[in-house]
Parts: structure tokens; sequence; C-alpha cells
């Protein structure tokens, strides 16, 4: 780096990412003695107690934990200065994009490859997670913008709609339902389900809607839970069980034939599809560049 952040405030913010001083040393080359010295020296430096040590495990304290929020802002700006200024240099913008999951797997990756390919000296890096982490880097300007289902609770993003999206029922073509095209909530409960982790944006949408129809997931055969949605289609195209997906993630295996999609009767499970980001965003342009050509495909 060329403005070196404070070798303490990355070990503080490294224990508290994983939890442990022996796992941070390791990731960050130095030996145990050594970050934890750095630990001592900064409660030194602040008058209280950053970490509570419980048996194997240590915890940030509160004032720790207003610790780390702040040095990872302030380690998040060094590096956007740094790789701002090897832009200018270079004549390159980069541009740092958290998607979720479910994003990744649809046209808008392409989209933005696309779009990329078409303007000299721009690249972007993706960045794939639950759209909770992904916020919260947006928020330590860790990432330039967002592109996640739905809108958060909060008012200091600013969001831009790519389009809609929806839930559907996937199964494999050789499936006895893969004839029909809606199915009762009844005839789900008889099947063998493969769904996305209880914290995925796909997951909480179809018990949400679950709900509004006082039904709850217990109810169902579920079999498997996994946050893979290249593996949960592969299983569902080899009959394996079926599943609840974004439409837009299947697309091209629809087309293909690979996997039949019905909708579920009385279940509403439209969404937004939003690039998010905030006033401080430099590019503007590329938010508006990047929706014209995912609209266009």
């Amino acid at each position: 780096m060329m403005y070196r952040v404070d070798p303490k405030a990355v070990s503080l913010v490294k224990i508290a990412e994983l939890g442990s001083f022996t796992k941070a040393a390791e990731e960050l080359c130095i030996t145990q003695p050594a970050i934890s010295q750095h630990i001592k020296l900064l409660e030194e430096e602040f008058g209280v107690k950053l970490f509570e040590r419980l048996h194997n495990e240590v915890q940030l304290t509160p004032a720790g934990k207003i610790a780390v929020k702040y040095i990872s802002k302030m380690i998040s700006i060094s590096n956007n200065m740094e790789k701002r200024i090897k832009d200018q240099e270079s004549n390159i913008t980069s541009i740092t994009v958290g998607i979720t999951h479910t994003v990744e797997s649809t046209s808008i990756v392409e989209a933005l490859a696309n779009y990329a390919k078409s303007h000299e000296g721009l690249t972007f890096k993706i960045i794939s997670n639950s759209s909770d982490i992904l916020y919260r880097m947006l928020k330590n300007d860790e990432l330039d913008f967002l592109i996640v289902e739905g809108k958060s609770d909060s008012n200091e993003f600013k969001y831009s709609m790519l389009g809609t999206d929806c839930l559907v029922l996937i199964t494999s073509p050789d499936h006895p339902l893969a004839s029909n095209t809606t199915v009762t909530i009844n005839e789900l409960k008889n099947e063998s389900l493969i769904l996305r982790l209880p914290n995925s944006n796909t997951r909480n949408m179809f018990q949400n809607a679950l709900r509004k129809q006082n039904v709850v997931i217990e109810e169902f055969n579920t079999i498997l839970e996994i946050d893979n949605i290249a593996t949960i289609k592969d299983l569902v195209r080899r009959d394996i069980g079926v599943s609840v997906l974004s439409k837009s993630a299947c697309l091209d295996e629809i087309k293909k034939g690979k996997l039949a999609v019905l909708t579920i009767e009385n279940l509403s499970m439209v969404r937004e599809i939003n690039i998010v980001y905030s006033d401080k965003f430099e590019y503007p342009e590329i938010i508006k560049g990047v929706t014209q050509r995912f609209n266009g495909m």
C-alpha cells in the first residue's frame, strides 16, 4: 500500500473478523505474540479493553465494536484512495460490485461484462455474498455499488431499479408436475424440497409468502438446504427434488428444456432487482449504462 494503515488497526479488524488471535496471526503472517502486543498497545492507547476472552473464543467488548466500526472505514478509505490514484495513473476505472448469489446466476453479470467490454479502461470486480454482508460492505466503502433483490429499510442509499423478478417452482422435465403450469401448496407438500439457506432473500421471501397463507415451512419435506444455486439446479435437473428459485436465475436451463417451471397458486412472490449506491459514487453514468445494457438484452 502507498499509505500504510497502522498494523495494530489491521490486527484488530482481522481478529474481529476471524474470532481468533491465532487465525488472525496466521492470515497476517505474523506471530501470535506480535498480534497480542498490537491489541495490548491499542488497549493502552484507548484506555479500554477491546476483547473479552471466553474459554477458547474472543469477543469484542462494546468499546471494541466501536473501534472496529471506525477502523474498518479508515482501512476502506485508505484502500479506495490507493485504488483511485492507481486508476488515475493508468487511465483505468476499477469498480467493485457486490451481488447476491441469486443475481450472480442471472444475465446481470453478462450485462456488466458487455458494458465493460464496450468501455475501454473500465473493469468490474464482482464480490458475491449475502445481502446483509454486502450492505455492510457498501456502508464501509468497500464496494462501489450493489445489485440485490428488493430494498433495505435504510434510507441512506439510492436505488435504481434494473427490473423485476419472481420466485417459481422448478422441477426436472421428467417430473410428474412438469406438464402443469401451476402447483398448489398442498401438492407441494408431497414433494422433496431442495431450498436455499434460511438467511437468503429467496428463502425469506418464500417463507413470508407461505405465512400469509397461514402455512409454515416445517409443513414441507425439505431434504436439503444449500446456498449454491448451480448445485440446486443440477440436483433438480436430475430429479432428486424440486426447488423454489428466482425465475431469472433459471432462464437458460428453461430455454434449453433442462428445467420445467411452475407458479405456486396463491403465493405472490414478485420482487425488484435494484442497483444500490451512495451519494458519494463518482460514476452515475455507469449505473445508467449497465441498466440500459441489461434491459436491452
